[in-house]
């Protein structure tokens, strides 16, 4: 069992990820004033009240009361546990997941362990390149392809010298050592023959480095006729082709911001076009682009093109890598296809015409829309009613599995300009109903106070409840029309949870612990917890109760903190701290009717300062307690408290 997760990495990880780009990623937002809407992914709605704030990273359903952070929706959307969330938002923002100490965490060490001997195998490809005595041909081929040195070193490109055994000598030391270079691939064990060998023999080794830098396989490019020509490392614990990218870790290191990603087929190319100044190409690793490789490119850049030669198989990647964009074609993203000229390829074209020129060609790629009808186009004749219904039957399918958005609406109405279609016919052809938008005059969700019970007037309970069921089968609760008028308590909850600078007002814990109230479960901790942590935001808060309590109560906390997203912002005249201190005042009052009449003197006596409202509870406890008890220290107690009020 791995150890557990260290809060302060929740802390930080929820600060680097933003939920509209977690949440944007799986559901279909649209922009409605401040926040984000759409349906809700947790139960059927026709029209939004699903709203995602970015200013206070959380999300909430004013249908079904589904809420949290990014990690709690995580958790909700892909029915997965605490820790595989967080996992899951790691990746996202190209980080591991730390573990206290556990005694158990044979995972971790192992992991670790894999990592170290990728890093050794690493080191020993490029001292080979420098010293060992067949080097020189790659050296020499390296150089015929215009290589200098610091780029080799930048890259890290080594050489795998030829021979069965060369690797397994340098670091098989053990046996474990030799598990290790197996289980990376570096080693390759024909059981059935009794054999074990190096995987890369005579071979140009290119390291292939995750978001962080560390080595989690290699490319090796053979210098003699041995096939592959390229040779990559197998799937591993450390390695997944569909997922990583080859020169992205370079690229980052090279430019403090990346206008564009350039997608290329191979090392070389990638290496040839750092060579002359063009640092933001990365490639794939032997195998098509993938929606994986596309969120990858996407949150490091707003922009990726792709670059194909300018063949038949090129055009037909390019409408492969083409399918496989439109999903992830939301708003504020871009693709792009650059088409080479016949028998090029970008190093031996960089070199060939320089980066400037290079450069235009990037510059006057074809803008995805525009490829993706022309190369529907092809054969089709437009003038006339059959080839236009031909081409919108071609087109309609793939632009219907484009995210909702101004791009598809775009699409959508070249598509009419070319077929001769009304925008809407065609939406109501391949797309579901657009869900209505929220209230625009008021920038803020159509739900208002107006939506929920009141509950102190009412038996019925609060709209706070816990939910048992699945996150895909919620219970919808039925609009109502009295005002949301919500016990001190939750009052509270509701305004720590959005604005935690107000705990510096709460009263001791001691006074607190003394009541019984519904949702001091949930009050007590929060504000023992923001007393700790004075810099937490709602998100931070909601990281920690996914984590330390259970999900009904973090889902119970968010359902509570909602309801500031109906707060009016912009222009309010509220008071928090006015809000706060009533609030607390009215809770503390519910003490006297909690309390046993020598308990609340005991309280009213502990007080700084009493108030009328406390003389009433005062007199009211007095004259309850039996005749023979209104002595000794009930009456020391009794005179303390009126000589407190009249020093008022």
């Amino acid at each position: 069992m791995a150890g557990k997760i260290p809060q302060s990495f929740i802390d930080d990880l929820l600060d680097r990820v933003d939920i509209v780009d977690i949440v944007g990623s799986r559901i279909d937002l649209r922009k409605s004033g401040k926040n984000h809407s759409a349906r809700c992914p947790f139960h059927d709605e026709k029209s939004p009240s699903f709203t995602v704030s970015q200013d206070k990273q959380f999300y909430y359903c004013f249908g079904c009361g589904a809420g949290g952070n990014a990690i709690g929706f995580v958790m909700d959307y892909d029915h997965t546990s605490f820790p595989e969330a967080v996992e899951t938002l790691a990746r996202h923002a190209g980080l591991e997941v730390p573990r206290e100490a556990s005694h158990n965490d044979a995972a971790t060490e192992r992991r670790k362990g894999l990592y170290a001997i990728a890093e050794k195998a690493d080191h020993f490809y490029r001292s080979c390149l420098r010293n060992h005595p067949a080097a020189k041909a790659a050296v020499d081929y390296l150089k015929a392809r215009g290589l200098s040195g610091e780029v080799a070193r930048t890259f890290g490109i080594g050489y795998a010298p030829p021979g069965w055994d060369n690797l397994l000598i340098q670091l098989g030391k053990t046996d474990h050592d030799i598990a290790q270079l197996k289980e990376t691939g570096l080693l390759i064990d024909r059981e059935d023959e009794g054999k074990l060998y190096d995987r890369f023999r005579h071979r140009i080794m290119f390291p292939i480095r995750d978001v962080r830098g560390r080595t989690i396989g290699f490319g090796g490019r053979v210098l003699g006729d041995d096939k592959p020509k390229y040779l990559n490392s197998p799937e591993t614990p450390l390695f997944h082709k569909g997922r990583e990218l080859y020169g992205l870790f370079e690229a980052n290191q090279q430019m403090r911001e990346v206008p564009n990603l350039l997608v290329v087929e191979g090392y070389m190319d990638v290496v040839a076009l750092s060579q002359n100044g063009i640092h933001n190409a990365v490639a794939t690793l032997g195998t098509a682009v993938t929606p994986d490789h596309l969120e990858k490119l996407f949150r490091h850049t707003s922009e990726v093109v792709f670059c194909f030669d300018g063949d038949q198989a090129g055009r037909n990647a390019a409408r492969r890598a083409l399918e496989t964009c439109l999903p992830s074609m939301i708003d504020g993203r871009s693709a792009r296809f650059l088409f080479l000229p016949d028998g090029e390829d970008p190093d031996t074209l960089v070199r060939s015409i320089g980066k400037e020129q290079f450069m235009v060609l990037i510059q006057s790629a074809t803008p995805l829309s525009a490829f993706l009808f022309e190369s529907l186009s092809v054969g089709l004749d437009t003038t006339n009613m059959d080839g236009r219904a031909r081409l919108s039957k071609l087109v309609a399918p793939l632009i219907n599995r484009m995210p909702q958005g101004v791009f598809k609406a775009l699409m959508l109405k070249t598509l009419s300009e070319q077929t001769g279609l009304d925008t809407e016919t065609l939406s109501g052809l391949i797309t579901p109903p657009e869900p209505e938008p929220a209230d625009q005059e008021s920038n803020e969700p159509t739900a208002n106070y107006d939506d929920y019970p009141n509950y102190e007037d009412s038996d019925s309970e609060p709209y706070i409840g816990i939910d048992d069921s699945l996150p895909t089968q919620r219970h919808v609760t039925p609009p109502q029309t009295k005002k949301v008028k919500m016990p001190p308590v939750y009052t509270l909850i509701a305004l720590l949870t959005n604005h935690p600078e107000l705990v510096k007002l709460a009263v001791d814990l001691d006074t607190l612990r003394k009541l019984d109230n519904e949702g001091m479960e949930l009050l007590l901790p929060l504000v023992e917890l923001l007393l700790e942590n004075p810099g937490y935001s709602l998100n931070h808060i909601l990281g920690y109760w996914r984590g330390v309590h259970n999900a009904d109560q973090a889902e119970q906390l968010a359902k509570i903190a909602a309801t500031d997203l109906l707060r009016p912002v912009a222009n309010s005249e509220r008071d928090n701290e006015r809000e706060f201190m009533d609030a607390q005042s009215r809770l503390v009052r519910q003490i006297a009717a909690q309390l046993k009449p020598i308990e609340l003197l005991r309280h009213l006596a502990a007080k700084e300062a009493v108030d009328e409202q406390d003389l009433k509870h005062l007199t009211n406890a007095w004259s309850k307690l039996p005749r023979e008890q209104q002595s000794g220290e009930t009456k020391l107690l009794f005179n303390q408290i009126v000589a407190k009020s009249r020093l008022q």
